[in-house]
């Protein structure tokens, strides 16, 4: 027994006289690297920039739903959402944004970087360009928000000496900030590749679609701004004066050309599939050899990276797991889509008489209408992952009253019956109901078809595209309009129209302001880009003006760039039961305002460039406050 318990004790003095080893004890540690190691190594270099890649700022994202809808674009059937239609606008501190953390981060790999003299110069100048594009991108999205902000390019460092005035900036006027993203993009598009299956990293191609982009807001915001003059600081900081417009808007052209010549790569639009408006729809989803996209976020199951925008958006009858329906397209978009022969028409649910015109099949209502219309909205009959959804309201009778549920797919004895059978749709619409079509409409845009994309388990792993080529297209042609070459901007336009089934080019004086703004609308629809354009047009305001939609109003000023867009309109089908009549089993459509929507969004002047937190401003007291807070 003694025997036995010697052994401890001798354990515990071998243990002790090993840990008095200088050598044992000065061992490097096996989880952590040296910058030594880091910046020594090319793989190393490659995953700090990927974490930097990870944190781009997007204007909205497939990995946060309500972020690429909203504005009355679409009404969210999510009962934890209502109140976004119960209130009457955004406070001034929507949109913020202020990482200079993020910033700080970015500027010590560039300066590491810079001196990572093991790295090949090829490698080392990719790396640095890619990291100035991030950053660039960065304070894009701060400029677009705040205005300007303190331009900081080094990574600074507190020294402890209980003065920190030296590390306070005061904000660059917003022109500087756009005209630091114009030149990084200019400066760094040598040192990135040319590379048309490069997606989710920089390249030529991707700088060259940030400096259009940047350079064409800027144009507007100098040009437009003139409207309301209470949006402006006397510094510079917020504002851009009108007689810039021309010299950004000529940027923005230049640098769209150099893309559309192929100069960074032959870039084109989809136009994989006979049927324009899946072809539409695929842009999103089909990752092999896609020429329209430019650079995406992607996302990979293999990798563990998914995202549930499919769950939580799909249409939630028949769905991998029941759930779903959350973005519903608003009939104020739908109807936003023209016509095939170039005209803005209401979508038709009444004659000239005010009666109701009777469809034989759901989706006649919406024939001849701009391809883009079922590839970003899914519309009453159409399919999903081979199911037909199963959106309508109810039974019209031939006295006009109407027999519906109020649960999904809900039974009832119509008259002259015995049996119950289905009265109203197992995706809606119903009033009030959550994850049903309740606005008549399902999304389309993003939505995964693979199977599995709809399950918790497996997500999907659908891009999300940041930048593409229809939308160089119209940049261009915005541009090109704003400098009077409006031959040249319907030729940018109608390429783009002639892939949604619209043939007939539009000619050079049909192009005006309010084609541009219509035709973003269409195109870029749920992409995030809604809101900043009404923004550096200064139209905003004028859009959602606070006052509720009459029934009457809904379908009047189509194609109008300030047509009052303050609420979600719904569009119901019902079947119609009618025995003995010619419109038995026919199909009418009627517009509906939701119950929920009883408010009606206002844009305020303080909500084009949000409010600067109170904890910035005391830290920094150089810090001027945004106009109208």
């Amino acid at each position: 027994m003694k025997k036995i318990l010697y052994i401890p004790v001798f354990l515990m003095l071998l243990l002790s006289w090993g840990c008095n080893d200088d050598e044992f004890l000065n061992r490097p540690p096996t989880n952590i690297l040296t910058e030594e190691q880091v910046w020594g190594d090319e793989g190393q270099v490659l995953s700090v920039l990927g974490n930097l890649y990870n944190r781009y700022y997007d204007i909205g994202s497939v990995k946060d739903w309500p972020s690429l809808s909203g504005f009355n674009e679409a009404f969210f059937s999510n009962a934890g959402s209502y109140g976004d239609f119960q209130n009457s606008g955004w406070a001034n501190n929507s949109w913020a944004t202020w990482d200079y953390g993020y910033i700080r981060e970015i500027n010590l790999f560039i300066q590491k970087c810079t001196a990572a003299d093991k790295l090949t110069p090829a490698v080392r100048d990719r790396f640095l360009a890619e990291a100035k594009f991030l950053r660039a991108s960065y304070y894009f999205e701060l400029v677009k928000r705040m205005g300007g902000v303190p331009l900081i390019l080094e990574p600074m460092t507190y020294d402890f000496s209980g003065d920190p005035t030296y590390l306070q900036h005061p904000r660059a006027k917003e022109s500087e900030i756009y005209d630091f993203v114009i030149k990084e993009a200019e400066e760094i598009k040598a040192s990135l590749p040319v590379n048309v299956g490069e997606k989710s990293r920089v390249t030529q191609a991707a700088a060259l679609a940030m400096q259009v982009r940047a350079a064409l807001y800027a144009g507007s915001i100098a040009k437009y701004g003139v409207n309301t003059p209470q949006v402006a600081l006397s510094g510079g900081e917020v504002g851009i004066p009108a007689n810039l417009a021309t010299g950004y808007y000529t940027k923005a052209l230049s640098a769209a050309k150099e893309l559309i010549s192929g100069k960074a790569g032959a870039y084109a639009l989809y136009t994989k599939k006979p049927d324009l408006s899946e072809n539409f729809a695929s842009i999103f989803y089909d990752k092999a050899n896609n020429p329209e996209v430019i650079f995406a976020e992607d996302f990979k199951l293999q990798s563990g990276k998914v995202h549930g925008f499919t769950i939580s958006n799909q249409p939630r009858y028949g769905a991998e797991e029941e759930e779903g329906g959350r973005i519903n397209p608003s009939l104020n978009l739908v109807e936003a889509f023209e016509k095939l022969d170039n005209t803005f028409a209401p979508i038709p649910t009444t004659n000239a008489a005010g009666e109701p015109i009777y469809y034989n099949e759901q989706t006649d209502i919406f024939a001849g209408r701009d391809a883009r219309l079922a590839g970003t909205v899914m519309l009453p009959g159409t399919a999903f992952k081979g199911r037909t959804v199963d959106i309508w309201a109810g039974y019209q009778l031939a006295n006009g009253s109407i027999i519906s549920g109020d649960d999904r797919g809900a039974q009832k004895t119509l008259p002259g019956k015995t049996v119950p059978e289905q009265v109203v749709g197992f995706d809606g619409p119903i009033d009030g109901f959550e994850f049903t079509a309740q606005s008549g409409f399902y999304l389309r845009k993003y939505l995964d078809p693979v199977v599995g994309s709809g399950q918790r388990g497996v997500q999907s792993e659908m891009w999300f595209v940041r930048y593409r080529y229809a939308e160089v297209l119209l940049n261009a042609a915005e541009a090109a309009f704003e400098l009077g070459q409006v031959a040249d901007a319907a030729k940018y336009m109608n390429e783009v129209r002639a892939r949604a089934g619209l043939v007939t080019p539009l000619t050079a004086a049909q192009i005006t302001f309010d084609r541009i703004v219509h035709e973003r609308r269409v195109e870029l629809a749920f992409e995030g880009h809604y809101l900043y354009d009404m923004k550096r047009w200064r139209i905003a305001h004028l859009i959602m003006d606070g006052n509720a939609i009459s029934a009457g109003e809904i379908s009047k000023d189509l194609g109008k760039a300030t047509k009052r867009n303050t609420q979600p309109w719904a569009l119901w089908s019902y079947k119609v039961y009618a025995p003995g009549t010619a419109n038995n089993g026919k199909w009418i459509y009627k517009p509906v305002k939701l119950s929920r929507v009883t408010g009606a969004d206002r844009f305020q002047l303080g909500n084009y460039y949000s409010y600067i937190g109170d904890d910035i401003v005391n830290n920094n007291p150089k810090i001027v406050r945004n106009p109208n807070h």
